[in-house]
């Protein structure tokens, strides 16, 4: 993994007139080391996001779902004991890649993104070298508490079904969701996981299967984004917190620039993206739930 932004976040930062915003922020991509309020941080968490490539190469992002101290950090090694189950995209997904994890605490709306190699896996435990390892604000975060329900054994009542396209409950889960996670890769500078976050209804699914979605202000990197304008290879996750459902979509995206405050265009950036399903996933009977909810503050009204 290379430190320091690409070429790709480079073009996105230059033509969204941020590039000096971003600059005074790069010392975040540097080599971390994974100690003190970091490794505290991780190891108190039960929920983690994992984007990485299945054996057949396409790229997927999965859930991960542990007890408060299945994310353990030293040094610049990340382990974490449990993997994605049998049937799922990413089990047993090929060691030597690049992958990105992100943990995420939704009862105090915190984030922390861990990029790099992975070097290790096993049916229910998998290693990596961190090569980037820095958190993110609480925007566009919606507040929920978390409940696990027999995590142990819970391989056992999942069920993974592959489809061709999106179905119709498919498509009623993305158009309620107020949360989701993308996953996004670039050749050389690896793979990353990023949430995203606005009211019910801010992902739009076209008649076509297309969705897109606007783009809310950030932190000025664009990571994401100069992955894709890089590699459209992408990666999306819902979480159904009612239910247990992962729905996993693997396709490509397309950065879009619009008219600012056109009709959409939410937080008037000017920017969305556009991404076309090519092979979904659900898996159902996952061990958690949250039923609690409160919005974000800082999510745009629909227009």
């Amino acid at each position: 993994m290379t430190s320091g932004f690409h070429d790709g976040e480079r073009a996105v930062q230059r033509r969204a007139g941020v590039l000096a915003e971003a600059s005074r922020l790069s010392g975040m991509l540097a080599t971390p080391h994974l100690g003190g309020g970091m490794s505290r941080f991780l190891a108190d968490r039960d929920l983690a996001v994992l984007t990485g490539r299945d054996e057949t190469g396409e790229l997927w992002t999965s859930p991960l779902l542990g007890w408060p101290g299945f994310l353990v950090a030293h040094d610049s090694t990340l382990t974490v004991r449990t993997a994605p189950s049998a049937g799922e995209p990413l089990h047993r997904l090929p060691q030597g890649q690049q992958v990105a994890v992100m943990a995420l605490d939704l009862a105090i709306r915190r984030r922390v993104r861990l990029n790099g190699t992975l070097t290790r896996v096993e049916d229910h435990e998998l290693e990596m070298s961190v090569g980037q390892a820095y958190g993110n604000c609480p925007q566009y975060i919606q507040q929920r508490h978390l409940h696990h329900d027999g995590i142990e054994g819970a391989e056992a009542h999942t069920v993974t079904r592959r489809y061709g396209s999106l179905q119709p409950e498919h498509i009623a889960l993305i158009t309620q969701a107020d949360t989701f996670i993308l996953g996004t890769t670039h050749p050389t500078h690896g793979a990353d996981t990023s949430h995203r976050g606005g009211s019910p209804g801010f992902v739009r699914v076209e008649e076509s299967g297309e969705l897109w979605w606007p783009d809310y202000p950030g932190n000025n990197l664009f990571n994401s984004f100069g992955n894709i304008v890089t590699d459209p290879t992408t990666a999306l996750l819902f979480l159904d917190f009612a239910t247990g459902t992962a729905l996993q979509i693997s396709g490509t995206s397309t950065l879009e620039w619009v008219m600012p405050g056109a009709a959409g265009d939410d937080a008037a950036t000017g920017r969305r993206v556009r991404f076309t399903p090519v092979h979904v996933a659900a898996t159902s009977g996952l061990p958690f739930r949250a039923l609690d909810l409160t919005s974000s503050r800082d999510n745009p009204p629909l227009t």
